[in-house]
Order: C-alpha cells, then structure tokens, then sequence
C-alpha cells in the first residue's frame, strides 16, 4: 500500500504539472502531449510543413534531460538495444498515425478526460480494447528479442539531441519554424515548460509509470502498482480543474479543444495506439523516458514516431476539429492489420525458437 500510495502521489504531481502548464498558456486540455509535443518539434524542425503545429517543445526537452540525471543517480543510465530495431520503428509510426487521428497520445486522453472531454472516454476504451488485444500475443510468447550492451556513447545521443533542441530554441535560427497560429503558437513560459518537463521527467524515470503497463498489468497479472500512477494524474489533474481552471472545464462530447467527435475514429486510433504501445512494452512517454537513459531501441521508436508525425502532416493523415481524414481513416486500418500481422508473425517465430531450443 506504501508503494501504491507513492505511485499515486508521483502520478498526482505530474497531473497538477499538466494543468499548471495548460493555464499557462499551453495548448486546450494539452498540458502535457508526448504525441503532440514531438509532431511539434518535427514541424519547428522542418519535417511537416503543417503551419499550425510547429514549436519546440521545451516540456520534451525537460523531460529528456529529467530522465538521463535520474537514470545517472541511479545507475540505470546505459546503453542497451539491437532487439528487433526496424520492427519497432515501424510499430512507433503507426502509434503515431493512431495517436493523431485520435489527437493525443495516452496522456493526454487522461488530461482530456480530467477536463471533462467525453471523447476521451471513447479513446479510452480503444486503448484498454488495444492493449486486450496485444495481451493476447504476450500470452503466446510474443518478445522481440533481448538488448544487449552497445557502445557507450549511444547513451549520450537522446540528451545531446535535447541540448541541440535548447539552443535551437533559444537563439531561433531561420531554418526553425514556429508557428504563429493555432496550437503550436500556444505555449506556456519556457522556463516554465521546461522545469515541469524536468520533474515529470524524474518521476517518470523512477516510477516506471506507463500508461499501457498500468493497464497491461491490471489485465495480465491483476497487479495494480502502476494503475495508481494513472489514477493520480487524472485524481489530481480533475482536482486542479476543478479548482483552478472551473472556467474552462467542460463536461461534453462536443467543443472540446483540439478535439472530434467522431467515436468510431476516436475508438479505432487509440486502439492502434494501445496494440503498438502493447507490443512495444511501453506507451510514447515510456519509451521517450527509456531512450534518454541510453536505450537505443527506445530511441528508434522515438524515432519512428518523429516519422509517423512528419508522415501524418505530409499526407493529410492528422485529424482536426472536424474529425478524421480519409486518409487518416484508410492509416488506421491499414495500421491495424500491419501491427496485427507483425504480433502473428512475432509470436509464431518466439514459438518455434523456443521448440527448436
């Protein structure tokens, strides 16, 4: 109960972090985004040409460097990879393309619920559907391998991207665009943003808290340790709504922020999300977590949703306030089946090499 409780209090201060910010001046119901923030950052760095959604965010970049100093303190800051690379590097595209059309990732289904979003009750049961669904695949042997130790420089990649992030943040070279409307316009103070970022950081780090584990263990081993977490980010974050932001707290379907009310999108992207967060062993905020402290595989997955996010803006994929594309709706189908026949395909191989053994 001690360690629940501290899950809770971690998930809590991360959820008041994420209405501090939002009254800040982020985004609606956006207080913290790891979809949302790094499609912005791949806007600013030129990657999508979607003008509406180009800043550096610097809560990414906090919780970067976050990550890495707890991860030194506590010895877990090495370099581990080489599983299954490219599997998850597309499993991290089609997580993005789901997470867009949604319009979030699973933290900020949480702050969307917290704010009284309905629609996020809808992405919600997508992503436990997703997740049932990936589980089915562990159960059968589904692993992409083990990591083993790379070279130690590779642990310095993740912060040192951050720090290239800062300074282009800072001095605003020409080539960095930040938009100057819509939402990527719309950002609390710097220093702001990024202490916020460096705390959820640390505690993410030293929680393990994630979104997909916190369900994934509810569901596979009726372990609630990380659901806690969960529950105090959305405890906490209805509380400081509720308190601090009533003004704006709307419980409905419809004019929410950057948001649809397109159900069976909504269901079916977060779906796509839960099933690659599934597979992967981690939502966006986990493996951002885990590539700052040296975990190459993560980092390709960060990768893959840099991808997904340039991809999504490039071809007319991301949804708007008017709900889905059809091209985004086509994405999430062909990811569906694409991420369905790698769990096949993966679990199948993990099975006849443990006959073969």
């Amino acid at each position: 109960m001690n360690s629940k409780l501290k899950m809770f209090i971690s998930g809590g201060v991360i959820g008041l972090i994420g209405v501090i910010l939002l009254i800040l001046g982020n985004p609606g119901n956006m207080g913290l985004c790891i979809a949302c923030f790094w499609r912005d950052i791949t806007g600013a760095l030129g990657l999508h040409r979607a003008g509406v959604v180009q800043y550096i965010r610097p809560e990414i970049i906090g919780i970067i460097f976050g990550s890495s100093i707890m991860a030194y303190i506590g010895g877990d800051f090495k370099s581990k990879g080489g599983s299954s690379p490219l599997v998850r590097f597309v499993l991290g595209f089609f997580l993005m393309i789901g997470a867009l059309v949604f319009l979030g990732c699973p933290l900020r289904m949480i702050f969307r619920l917290a704010n009284g979003d309905l629609n996020a009750l809808i992405g919600l049961f997508g992503y436990i559907g997703g997740i049932l669904v990936g589980i089915q695949f562990l159960k059968k042997g589904y692993s992409l391998g083990k990591s083993i130790d790379q070279l130690k420089v590779a642990k310095y990649i993740m912060p040192l991207f951050a720090l290239i992030l800062l300074i282009f943040l800072v001095i605003r070279p020409a080539f960095i665009l930040f938009s100057t409307e819509g939402p990527g316009s719309m950002a609390a103070p710097i220093l702001a943003a990024l202490a916020g970022g460096l705390i959820t950081g640390a505690l993410l780090q030293r929680t393990r808290i994630c979104t997909a584990g916190g369900f994934r263990d509810l569901m596979l081993i009726k372990d609630t340790h990380f659901l806690f977490g969960l529950l105090g980010i959305f405890v906490f974050a209805l509380a400081g709504n509720l308190i601090l932001n009533f003004d704006n707290f709307n419980l409905s379907f419809a004019n929410q922020p950057i948001a649809h009310t397109s159900h069976l999108w909504n269901f079916l992207g977060m779906a796509l999300v839960g099933l690659c967060s599934s597979l992967l062993g981690g939502c966006p905020i986990r493996q951002t977590v885990l590539a700052s402290q040296g975990d190459t595989d993560a980092g390709i997955t960060v990768l893959g949703l840099i991808m997904g996010a340039a991809f999504s803006h490039n071809f007319g994929l991301a949804s708007s306030g008017a709900g889905p594309t059809s091209n985004g709706q086509i994405a999430v189908i062909i990811g569906l089946v694409v991420v369905l026949v790698i769990g096949y395909t993966v679990t199948n191989n993990s099975r006849l090499n443990v006959n073969r053994r």
